[in-house]
């Protein structure tokens, strides 16, 4: 046999090693979900069919009751982040009063690295906590309400030329909305897009990144209602944004 075609054959080995092609790894996310106010129990599904007509993803799910200040027993879990390869946090737990849990929640990110995707109510997640600004820091936005009205939100990209917003439309109207009242980006957030609030005359922030003690973190206030979040634009810009998330060397 010629030593090109022995090359051929080594190589064909090892892409098939572990009953692989070249297909990559699916990524391991974990993905935490439960609390007030939001049709979780489909928003699982919506996820999981959704993000996987963009990317590969071996799902571990922790979902819990209804409760605002239910303390997500996950979290109380030696190294609970450390086997993942992305956190999804789709939570709304704004009763959570304990500070030391909270702050253990940023202590393992930063501890494990383990980047974050944060959506919707997880902004106002542990709001009432004494060590709030150590999951906004982390998140990158202070937000402690939202306009009264549900609307079609008007998005549009103050970054167009950010990888994570390449293929969204800007304006881009969601199908239905909820807007969060941003106080503060935090200083290493920047923002990608923003609609404007009706109620405060300005701008709010509703899509971001964030880069907290090296953990990287993508965030959106988009995704009260299930038709914005099974909407083609939702999906591809959050699938993008878990991409930028995951890989270091991303813009």
């Amino acid at each position: 046999m010629r030593l090109s075609s022995i090359a051929s054959v080594l190589l064909l080995c090892l892409l098939v090693i572990g009953g692989r092609a070249t297909a990559a790894e699916p990524l391991r996310a974990l993905l935490v979900t439960g609390g007030c106010c939001h049709d979780y129990e489909n928003q699982i599904k919506i996820l999981q069919a959704g993000l996987g007509k963009h990317l590969k993803i071996d799902w571990t799910v922790e979902q819990y009751d209804e409760k605002r200040d239910r303390k997500a027993n996950v979290y109380t879990n030696p190294k609970w982040a450390e086997s993942f390869d992305v956190i999804i946090h789709n939570e709304c737990f704004g009763g959570v009063t304990d500070g030391e849990f909270v702050e253990s929640i940023v202590a393992e990110h930063v501890r494990s690295g383990v980047p974050a995707v944060v959506i919707h109510c997880s902004m106002h997640s542990y709001r009432n906590a004494p060590t709030a600004d150590a999951w906004r820091g982390l998140i990158g936005v202070t937000s402690k309400r939202h306009e009264k009205a549900k609307r079609s939100l008007k998005v549009v990209a103050r970054e167009a030329e950010h990888p994570i917003l390449e293929g969204s439309p800007s304006p881009w109207s969601t199908p239905n909305g909820e807007l969060y009242i941003i106080e503060r980006s935090w200083p290493n957030t920047q923002v990608l897009a923003s609609a404007y609030s009706d109620e405060e005359k300005a701008d709010q922030p509703v899509v971001w990144t964030n880069t907290y003690k090296g953990v990287r973190v993508f965030g959106t206030t988009l995704g009260h209602h299930n038709e914005t979040m099974q909407d083609d634009v939702w999906l591809n810009l959050t699938a993008k944004g878990i991409q930028w998330a995951t890989t270091p060397d991303a813009e």
